[in-house]
């Protein structure tokens, strides 16, 4: 980039500098919604509530269903984007 188009749009530098803030906060949120770490552990979590009679089998079967459809949502999200 030349020296005058660096002075031509300069004005615009704050509007590319918000730019670049709002796509790292949206990768970031990306990133942390579609991890599925978290939903294996409420799978687990959830396993043990129901081996320890804490929840009866139809609930568990319906809350399983959520949590397994939610990885498959994270599974087609990361296979759309392509890797890292």
């Amino acid at each position: 980039m030349g020296l005058f188009t660096q002075l031509v749009t300069l004005p615009l530098a704050p509007v590319r500098g918000v730019n670049w803030v709002l796509e790292q906060v949206l990768e970031a949120a990306e990133n942390e919604y579609y991890d599925p770490a978290p939903v294996r552990l409420e799978l687990a979590e959830l396993e043990r509530q129901l081996r320890e009679g804490e929840i009866d089998e139809e609930t568990f079967d319906r809350l399983e269903d959520e949590l397994l459809d939610r990885l498959e949502e994270i599974r087609v999200f990361h296979a759309r984007r392509g890797p890292a």
